[in-house]
This record gives structure tokens, C-alpha cells and sequence, in this order.
């Protein structure tokens, strides 16, 4: 995974707080720095901790009930991944990617997953198709049932991009993928995404029906064209003030 090495601080405004009494989850002694690391990155695609959040050792270790050098060690796996800024002397910090970085994100998306659709044309077998079919069904049941969380409908559709890159038997394309759709996820949530889940989750079935006819270029095609239109719907350019959370409930709810 690509290292951090921004130079940009994230306004400290948005500070995670652990309330002194009643805050703190379940012990878990046993918290390894990989589940930890895990925890709050899936925190951080969901949406429950926006770009800027300054995320606190002392709270961290509050919540899962561990050293801050095993909060520290799980932070510095984040910062590999994009995830969240280590700033010398100011902390870590939920990534707050600028303009230039969410196009290049989206640029460097279309390059990789027009490879990826090459592969999976070329190797994919009857039980992929089933696979992502069956995450399409997923997607469909999420967006008909009112009471399923908006963050919820939208993890599932990155996912349907990292199953397909999986499905290559690529791994270190796969974690590419995984780490560009998280990015692309703080991007969304810091630039106000109008994408409609409806409309991706229709280009997902008619991507994968592209896939199974074999026209591989027709299926690159509609890729590419599908992560042009979630680039469009970014109000890129206007960044909004982050919001005050509490990291504990966010990260337990």
C-alpha cells in the first residue's frame, strides 16, 4: 500500500470525544492492532467518522481498551492506506483529500478497473458471475428497504468493485481496488456525492450482462463511463465544515 505523505493538517476542529462516564465499549483485551485498524476504517467508509475527525490515542485506547501504542501501530496501518493523515506534533486525523487528489483518485480508478474487466472477461468463471449477480440481488434489496442506512446502500455498491477485482485472482490489484473505493468513499462523503444508488447499481447489472456477452471493450466502456458519472455527481471544489462526532458512539453504532 502506497505510504501517507501529505502536508496538509485537517482542521482540528473536528475532535472525536470520549465522554468521561458511560462512553467506553466492552472491554476486549484481546483487540488485535489488524481488528482495530479494521474497526475504524469501516467507521470511516460507513460515514460515522467524517473527513477531519481528529482521532484521539488516549480515546482510542479508551474504546477498545488497549495501550496507544497499540492505537498508535493500528493508526500507522490507516495512514498506509490513505485512510487518515499522521500530522508530527498535531496527531491523526481522518484524511481530508483535496480536489486535485479526489480526480486523480477517480483518474487512476478508470485505469486500473478497465484492467481489472480485461481479466475478468478473460478468467472469469461460472461461479464469479453467480457471485456478483448474487451482490447485485444485495444491492437491489438494500436500496427497495427504507429503513437499511443510506452508508450501508453505498458500501455495497463499492464492494460490488472489489469483488469483481477479487474475483480476478489478482491480489494486489484487489487491494488496490479496496483502497481506491475506500478513498473514493471519504471523497463522496467530504464533496457531497448526488449519486443515485438506483442508477449504480442498474450500470452494475448491465456491466456484468456487457461481461457475459464477452465483448470485453463494451464492458470497459461501460466501466469507465460509470466511474465518470460518480466523478460528475462530486460537488468538487466545495468543501464543507466537518461535523463534531463522539468516537465512541460512532464507532459502536
Amino acid at each position: 500500500m502506497p505510504r501517507a505523505s501529505s502536508t496538509r493538517s485537517p482542521a482540528p476542529a473536528a475532535t472525536a470525544a470520549v465522554p468521561e462516564e458511560n462512553g467506553a465499549a466492552p472491554a476486549d483485551k484481546n483487540s488485535s492492532i489488524e481488528s482495530i485498524a479494521n474497526d475504524i476504517a469501516t467507521a470511516i467508509v460507513e460515514k460515522r467518522l467524517p473527513p477531519g475527525t481528529w482521532l484521539r490515542e488516549e480515546a482510542l485506547g479508551r474504546v477498545y481498551s488497549v495501550s496507544r501504542t497499540k492505537v498508535r501501530a493500528a493508526l500507522l496501518m490507516l495512514s498506509k492506506d490513505k485512510l487518515i493523515e499522521m500530522i508530527p506534533d498535531k496527531g491523526a486525523f481522518v484524511s481530508q483529500p483535496s480536489v486535485e487528489e479526489a480526480r486523480e483518485v477517480f483518474a487512476v480508478r478508470r485505469i486500473l478497473e478497465s484492467e481489472v474487466v480485461r481479466l475478468f472477461v478473460a478468467s472469469a468463471r461460472a461461479r464469479d458471475y453467480q457471485a456478483l449477480e448474487q451482490h447485485i440481488k444485495f444491492e437491489r434489496t438494500a436500496l427497495r428497504q427504507s429503513t437499511t442506512m443510506g452508508t450501508v446502500r453505498e458500501k455495497l455498491l463499492g464492494d460490488f468493485h472489489v469483488t469483481l477485482a477479487e474475483a480476478t485472482g489478482n491480489r494486489t490489484l484487489a487491494e488496490l481496488v479496496r483502497e481506491l473505493v475506500a478513498r473514493s468513499s471519504l471523497i463522496a462523503m467530504l464533496y457531497h456525492s448526488s449519486n443515485d444508488p438506483h442508477c449504480s447499481s442498474d450500470e452494475h447489472a448491465e456491466f456484468l450482462r456487457l461481461c457475459r456477452k464477452g465483448d470485453v471493450e463494451a464492458a470497459v466502456k461501460s466501466m469507465t463511463e460509470h466511474l465518470e458519472r460518480i466523478e460528475a455527481s462530486l460537488e468538487l471544489g466545495t468543501e464543507k465544515p466537518d461535523r463534531q462526532l463522539d468516537l465512541v458512539k460512532a464507532l459502536l453504532a
